[in-house]
């Protein structure tokens, strides 16, 4: 059994900045882990995700150059950096894991965390 648990949303102003974590107990590697997020009224997006090796880095077009995704394997935790936020990043943040090579579907994704929350004022 695997739990994940995402922390470090809150409230910051337009161009502000956030660090989400993602942190599982149980087996964690080597798996893909990615990052979601759902806005009020939207359907599930993809954010980013990264691979166990921390080779292989994947980004939504919204987001790339804002946010960057990191992992610390021996920590059990993957990070997700986010700068220059806009208001239309506000959404619930979640983190998955993976074991497909399609990283950017949310079905091909077994464990999720219960998300955390991110508000972005304008």
């Amino acid at each position: 059994q695997v739990e994940l648990v995402e922390s470090g949303g809150g409230l910051v102003q337009a161009g502000g900045s956030l660090r989400l974590s993602c942190a599982a107990s149980g087996r964690f590697s080597p798996y893909t882990v990615g990052w979601f997020r759902r806005a009020p009224g939207k359907e599930r997006e993809f954010v980013a995700a990264i691979s166990w090796s921390g080779g292989s880095l994947y980004y939504a077009d919204s987001v790339k150059g804002r946010f960057t995704i990191s992992r610390d394997n021996a920590k059990n935790t993957v990070y997700l950096q986010m700068n220059s936020l806009k208001p239309e990043d506000t959404a619930v943040y979640y983190c998955a894991r993976t074991t497909n090579t399609v990283v950017k579907d949310t079905k091909y994704y077994d464990y999720w965390g219960q998300g955390t929350q991110v508000t972005v004022s304008s």
